[in-house]
Order: C-alpha cells, then structure tokens, then sequence
C-alpha cells in the first residue's frame, strides 16, 4: 500500500424511529491515527446493507423501497443516481455480479432473491428474474421458514450463491449474463440450526468462507467446477466462541482485510471481535485475536486497509469503537474514544482515485 493512499469509508444504519434520516455517512479515514472523521451525511431510509461495484464507480444500497444507486465522486462523496424495487419486502444484503452488469439482492424477511439489470452509468434497471425460497426448517423460533440472509456471485462469475439462515442450507443457481435468469443448480447443506449467516469468497475464488450465525462458527469450502456442476468440499470449521454452549452468541460479521491476508469476524452476545490469518495456498484459518469491542452486538468488523486497526460497529449500544492491533503479538487495543451511530449496520472502504 502506498504511503499516500487516500481512503474513505461508508457506514450505513437504520433511521425509523430513531430521530435521524441519514442512513449512510461518508467518513474520511486516517490510516495513520486509526480513526474516521465523518464528511458528508446522505439521506436514506433503513441503509441495512451497502456495497461497491467492482469498478469503484457506484455504491448500491438497501432501502425501505428496495435499492438505490449513487456514483461516487473522486473525494467520495455521494451523487444519487436512481432507486428501483425489489417487488418485495425490505431486503438485508446486495451483491454484484463480477462484470458489474447485475444487482443481486436476498430478502430476509421473505425469503426472496431478486436480480435486476445495471445499467452502463452504473443506476439500477429493471428485474429479470425473482425467486422465493420454500420449504419448513426446523420447528422453532423463526428457523421454520426461508430467510435469505446473503448473496453472492462467484468470482468465475458462472454462480450465485444464497444463504438461507433459516433452512440452513446455501442455495446454488447458476446465472444467464445475457437474460438475468437465475436456475437452481445444487445445494449446500449446512449442519441443522447452524443459520449460514454471511458468506465471503477468497480473492481467487476457490475458497468460500460461511459464517454460522447459531452455531457461531465458520465452515470453510473448497470451490471447484466439475463436468459444468459446482463443487463445494468442507475442509475446515471453526469456532467463533470459547463457550461450550454457545447459545445467547451468535456470529455476526465476515469480512475479509483489504489484501485477504485475514478474515475478520464478530460475535454478539460475547461482543467479541476475532481475526483469523488466512493461509492463501489451502484455504485454512488461524486464529490470531479473538477480544472485546467494548460495545453490544458488533454486527460488523473490519480492519482499516493496513491491517493495524480494527473499527466494530456496536449495533445494539449505536457506536463505534476503534483498536490498534498487532498480528503477532495477538493484541487489540482500544484506539481513542468511541463515536456515536444510531444502529450501525455495515461499515465499506473505498480507495480514491
């Protein structure tokens, strides 16, 4: 990373009832200080989940409505583009396929995926195809019906990936680039109440990385494609939790370090944030810090660009809180004063031109 890399970071929340209507907030971030300084506030409704396309042009967002589109402008700054519906409920996650040519969406609360067509200047099309998950998880609590938590297209870009927390599989579809047709290909069967929460794929691809909300671990799956099916093999899970009975925890975020040297994860519950060093050749993690965030439920975790600091986004105590770490000694240490977000959701760095 070059000394002069200049970077700004994108944290969305929810605004109903909470006395705000700025949804994200642009901060300018100091890589030196570990720290942000907000810049610039953009009214949206209930921003549960933002994402970059892969050219850096466009931020997409989940709204109230459905989605919306904003270029980013060369300080990264926002300009609103267009919003579209989902023709649904209000969706939790967004994802692009890897020619930035499609916006795919997973619907929590109605167990939906729905793809829609982006356009050249980067604003949000027209849907070209939709499908409701069915099916009866187990009988208790709200593991009995569909919930698309999270969607992802593969990096080969042939698949889409949607993990239903409440049937405890990942759905697999494959993904027509020319109509936007999705067709279900195969299945990944997680363990019974392990609730696939978030899914992250190596920088290659050939590994994919699970976050199981329940059971607060991480599966770890070696991806490849075989006679045109998809192949998905277990080779590691780990613990997200000291715990013998991890129940009243549950493993919130997954996100990997800007250059995919460490996948970062989070727990609610025991309000921990943990790193694990990623092994690029067979796919394995080691845990190397596993601490407090001083904050409830860290529904999101990452380290700044330089792998030096860490910022948890404490959804339930509406803060921030910011660590200086070290790798090697397996350290993290609070970094400077909290600040204050009303039910933080997903935290986004952007490089600037």
């Amino acid at each position: 990373m070059a000394a002069k890399d200049k970077y700004v970071a994108y944290i969305s929340s929810y605004t109903s009832g909470l006395g705000t209507k700025y949804g994200i907030r642009i901060y300018d971030v100091d890589l030196e200080k570990g720290r942000l300084t907000e810049k610039q506030a953009v009214e949206i409704t209930n921003s549960s989940y933002a994402g970059i396309s892969h050219d850096g042009n466009t931020l997409y967002s989940i709204t109230d409505a459905g989605v919306e589109s904003y270029h980013i402008l060369k300080d990264g700054s926002l300009e609103f583009l267009n919003e579209a519906s989902i023709n649904g409920m209000r969706g939790c996650y967004l994802n692009m396929d890897q020619e930035d040519h499609f916006l795919v969406t997973a619907g929590y609360h109605d167990g939906k995926v729905t793809i829609l067509r982006l356009n050249e200047d980067g604003s949000i099309g027209e849907i070209t195809d939709e499908r409701y998950h069915k099916g009866l998880g187990t009988a208790a609590g709200r593991n009995h019906v569909p919930h698309v938590q999270c969607i992802k297209v593969s990096k080969d870009n042939k698949y889409l990936l949607a993990a239903d927390l409440g049937m405890d599989r990942i759905n697999i579809y494959s993904l027509d680039h020319e109509t936007g047709k999705i067709k279900e290909v195969d299945v990944i069967h997680c363990d019974q109440e392990s609730s696939p929460r978030h899914m992250q794929f190596s920088r290659e691809g050939r590994f994919l990385y699970v976050c199981l909300e329940q059971k607060c671990a991480i599966d770890v799956y070696e991806y490849h494609e075989e006679d045109g099916v998809p192949e998905f093999t277990k080779i590691q899970e780990v613990s997200n939790s000291d715990e013998a009975d991890s129940i009243g925890v549950a493993c919130s975020a997954l996100s990997f370090s800007d250059d995919y040297e460490y996948l970062v994860s989070s727990t609610a519950g025991e309000n921990n944030a943990i790193v694990f060093k990623v092994d690029k050749e067979s796919g394995l993690l080691t845990k190397k810090i596993q601490l407090p965030v001083a904050g409830e439920y860290p529904k999101d975790a990452a380290l700044f660009p330089d792998n030096r600091h860490l910022i948890s986004l404490n959804h339930e105590s509406d803060t921030l809180t910011f660590f200086t770490v070290d790798m090697d000694a397996g350290t993290m240490v609070m970094n400077g004063p909290e600040l204050n977000v009303s039910r933080p959701n997903c935290i986004v760095f952007h490089k600037l031109s």
